[in-house]
């Protein structure tokens, strides 16, 4: 916890996909999100929660469906998404707050 902690604290953007194996969704999203992070390189964090290897996190952020994406700027849930998103949507997203960054 104290290791997400810190990732969600960094200055860049932390995009994160709480996710479960068994999900159909959450299998399209991985690929989707590695596009993303091509796109974006180091100017944004993104990371992968599993629900069910991280209950407490979960908890935490209530997440109550998969996948659900939670976009974190200075420690802050700053975005919350539902559901399978596109490349394009999660690119336009994260624009956003990294012209507000810079």
């Amino acid at each position: 916890m104290s290791e997400f902690n810190d990732i969600i604290k960094d200055s860049k953007p932390t995009l994160v996909d709480f996710f479960a194996t068994w999900c159909g969704p959450c299998k399209m999203q991985g690929p989707i999100l590695e596009q993303v992070k091509a796109i974006f390189g180091d100017s944004v964090n993104i990371i992968k929660i599993d629900v069910d290897r991280n209950p407490e996190l979960s908890a935490t952020y209530h997440i109550r469906s998969v996948p659900t994406l939670i976009l974190f700027v200075n420690g802050e849930a700053a975005w919350r998404g539902y559901g399978l998103h596109q490349a394009d949507q999660l690119e336009a997203k994260l624009r956003e707050f990294i012209s507000k960054e810079q």
